[in-house]
Order: structure tokens, then C-alpha cells, then sequence
């Protein structure tokens, strides 16, 4: 979290952590989240969050929060913009890592991989109930506008 709170202070703005291990928290998260003025939500990628992103995007939509999410799978059931890595690519490299094992690749004299292909979708419905203009520049950089 430390790099993140560097981040944000470059920025100006205060990052408050708000870590989520139950379904039963997440409505008071954003309900809290929902009464500070001019904020915003960054959802940090996590198996828990993922597997949760339709309660969650719900959530943050009837709060009318704005948030960026780390997967395509949030902007694709109503999260209003998400930047991540791709993830099927990581599990296409993933594979060939899988292969090269089964051919008698040591796992410890292969190289760590790092994602290469990140994605930008924008959810332009979501924008709108939002109240917000979306850049047209913006949208002209994202890999997938939704409309």
C-alpha cells in the first residue's frame, strides 16, 4: 500500500484504505465511502473483489461513486472504467510455461514474466448515470468503449 499512498500524494489527494474480507462489509464500505465529498474508488485487484464484482459495481452504482477497477470484468458488468492486465494473455503465457514444464524445462531456470498487454474499457452507460463526460480523448485511447 505504501507506493499507492506515494502515488496519490503526488496527486494531492488522500488515500484511504478500505480492505474488504467479507461479503457483509461491503455495503458499509461504500456507503462510508459514499458520504465523503469530491471521492472516489480504486478497487485494487484481488481474488475476493473479483469474484464479487457484480455486488460491488452495484453497490458503487447506486452510491454514485466513481471508481476504476483492475479487470475488463468489472467494466463489463457495470464498473465504469477499468485499467488492468489482460488477463487471457497471461493465461495464454501461462500455458506456454506449462508446456516448456511438461517438456522437461526446469520451473526454476525459467524466467519470471512480467503482464506485457494492458487493457483500457470504459463503460460509457455507466458514465452517463453518473453524470460524467468521459474525454473523447480518452475514449479514442481505451481498448473497449461499452455504450
Amino acid at each position: 500500500m505504501t507506493p499507492f499512498k506515494a502515488a496519490v500524494a503526488s496527486f494531492g489527494v488522500e488515500a484511504i484504505a478500505a480492505p474488504v474480507r467479507d461479503p457483509s462489509e461491503l455495503e458499509s464500505v461504500v456507503a462510508a465511502l459514499a458520504r465523503e465529498p469530491n471521492g472516489g474508488l480504486i478497487v485494487m485487484p484481488d481474488i475476493f473483489l473479483t469474484a464479487y464484482r457484480v455486488e460491488i459495481t452495484s453497490l458503487v452504482a447506486r452510491a454514485r461513486v466513481p471508481a476504476v477497477y483492475p479487470f475488463r470484468l468489472f467494466a463489463e458488468v457495470g464498473g465504469l472504467l477499468s485499467y488492468g492486465n489482460d488477463q487471457v494473455d497471461n493465461y495464454r503465457r501461462a500455458a506456454t510455461y506449462g508446456d516448456r514444464i511438461l517438456k522437461g524445462a526446469k520451473p526454476s531456470e525459467l524466467p519470471v514474466q512480467a503482464p506485457v498487454k494492458f487493457e483500457l474499457v470504459i463503460n460509457l452507460k455507466t458514465a452517463k448515470a453518473l453524470g460524467l463526460n468521459v474525454p473523447l480523448s480518452l475514449q479514442q485511447r481505451a481498448d473497449e468503449v461499452i455504450e
